[in-house]
């Protein structure tokens, strides 16, 4: 498909909206016309860069779908659901979303050990959004229908719901946090995987570069996973030694096809280029919703994001995450 023209995105703006749901009453009646995306924001109530990026790259791929979405007369509708510090989850009984996203957040993901605010990583929250959450990713496991995409804290408690990993503080001996690009390695399952075969072949390398932003390491249980759950990645090759961090899973696969439709990796593939991340912040700092500190160390990672791994980089980000929402919305729009 041609990029769209200037003309073709002053025609096409009306085919994506968004709404925030923080309470009932936010929620928009069901519109005839509207293919409605969920955004599931586990930023408790933070400002984020990762959840406007996912919002961008939704935007992006409905105005790409501009002549497909007008011949049918219907538009994107994305709805953000406030899941941690307000508990509004959507109801997949409903069938309203088929696509489900999940951002990063702050804290432990077991919300039973957030407990005290105490900067950055320590929150206080209510943990009753868990049962219903698990609920909900039981739901769309068992839909071949839906999908699912996760990244960071997001990843880790798809970890938690599958019992396959659990989160591990990053001690002094491994640096604290970790920050800034990163390297994963793929799995063996996973240069035999049609998708992530593709991206190996392209980066002729099982090493893909990755951004990462974490206190935690997600390390698995047992040894084997459960029939049908796939590890892609691990942060090493040590993987095989004992020292196991998990980077990215795939929980179920498309029907007869290539793509995994429920899948998380524990880094930030929806932050893209340095310039795409510049224009958000902008955008968040303008409405004073980051504060000064905030502002200034996002504004540092850009150096970061224009180096020169920033083109494998991408490349990694985009068969991680980018192209899955664009597959899986291309589905929904065609049917």
């Amino acid at each position: 498909m041609a990029d769209p023209t200037d003309s073709d995105k002053e025609s096409f703006a009306e085919r994506f909206d968004v709404v925030r749901v923080e309470r009932p009453s936010d929620l928009p009646p069901r519109h005839p016309r509207a293919v409605e995306v969920a955004l599931l924001d586990m930023n408790h109530g933070f400002p984020n860069v990762g959840h406007d990026a996912i919002v961008a790259l939704v935007r992006d791929v409905a105005l790409g779908l501009g002549p497909e979405l007008a011949r049918s007369d219907r538009f994107v509708r994305l709805l953000s659901y406030a899941v941690r510090d307000r508990l509004m989850l959507p109801d997949h009984a409903q069938r309203r979303h088929r696509l489900y996203l999940g951002t990063g957040g702050p804290g432990h993901h077991d919300p039973r050990h957030n407990t005290h605010d105490d900067g950055i990583i320590e929150i206080r929250e209510d943990p009753s959004w868990e049962a219903p959450l698990w609920r909900l990713f039981d739901e769309v496991a068992a839909d071949e229908d839906a999908s699912l995409f996760g990244v960071c804290h997001t990843f880790g408690l798809i970890c938690r719901w599958l019992r396959v990993a659990e989160p591990m503080l990053r001690g002094p001996e491994k640096g604290g946090l970790l920050n800034g690009i990163g390297t994963n390695v793929l799995t063996g399952e996973a240069l035999a995987h049609p998708w992530f075969g593709r991206l190996a072949a392209e980066l002729a390398s099982e090493v893909v570069t990755v951004l990462d932003s974490r206190y935690y390491d997600l390390v698995p249980t047992n040894e084997r996973f459960p029939e049908g759950i796939v590890p892609i990645a691990y942060e090493s090759k040590a993987h095989s030694h004992g020292d196991r961090v998990l980077t990215m899973l795939e929980v179920a696969r498309e029907r007869g096809a290539a793509a995994p439709r429920i899948f998380a990796v524990n880094s930030h593939p929806e932050i893209g280029t340095a310039e795409r991340i510049a224009e958000i912040l902008e955008r968040l700092h303008a409405r004073g919703e980051l504060t000064p500190d905030v502002y200034e160390a996002r504004k540092a990672m850009l150096p970061v994001l224009r180096d020169e791994s920033a083109g494998p980089r991408l490349r990694a980000a985009r068969a991680t995450f980018d192209d899955l929402v664009r597959h899986r919305l291309e589905l929904i729009v065609a049917a």
